[in-house]
């Protein structure tokens, strides 16, 4: 599994699944804990894969903890 990366003030991961359908998933899965954490991510599907970005605009768009602890939520629920 892909670590995650920072690089120009973001956190950044790509999660491959083997269909649409379980990217699809994930993504509502991971809403619910979004909306727990009221952190929310940049994220975008392509067919198999969900490219997340993380910061924190209130900060002035750099990587908080937040951004640490959603990173940690989203793998969890992978």
């Amino acid at each position: 599994m892909q670590s995650w990366v920072l690089s120009d003030n973001k956190l950044t991961k790509t999660f491959e699944f083997k269909t649409f359908e379980e990217a699809i998933d994930f993504m509502v899965r991971a809403s619910k804990v979004i909306s727990e954490l009221d952190h929310h991510p940049e994220w975008t599907n392509v067919y198999n894969r969900v490219m997340v970005s993380l910061c924190t605009h209130d900060a002035g768009n750099v990587v908080t903890q937040k951004d640490h602890d959603l990173a940690s939520a989203l793998d969890r629920v992978l």
